[in-house]
């Protein structure tokens, strides 16, 4: 399934990962899923407080594990995320992606 897929009753704005259907997968996309929270709290922190290296960190491990559990977008803008303080980009355009990576975070669902 994919963005904008209907299944058990999600949004249409649920981001379903591509191992959905896996029986094999689904617990460890759930897991996934259930750390998102925090992982955007994190980055939030980070944010806020100017932390950036913090920032970069925890994109740069939502970018490599977001593949592996069926989430490409997921990891595409956290990669961004990565860039974004890597280069030196202004805080704005910094915050502009944590906002993109945060919203895309709370519409992951694994099932």
């Amino acid at each position: 399934m994919g963005v904008g897929a209907m299944a058990n009753g999600k949004s249409r704005d649920t981001l379903l990962s591509e191992f959905a259907d896996d029986p094999d997968m689904q617990e460890l996309v759930e897991l996934f899923v259930n750390e998102l929270p925090e992982r955007v709290a994190v980055l939030r922190i980070g944010l806020e407080s100017n932390a950036l290296e913090q920032v970069q960190r925890v994109a740069h491990q939502l970018k490599g594990a977001s593949g592996g559990y069926g989430f490409p977008l997921i990891g595409d803008c956290a990669a961004r995320v990565e860039s974004a303080v890597k280069t030196g980009a202004a805080i704005d355009q910094i915050q502009r992606c944590v906002d993109e990576l945060t919203e895309l975070c709370k519409r992951a669902a694994s099932l």
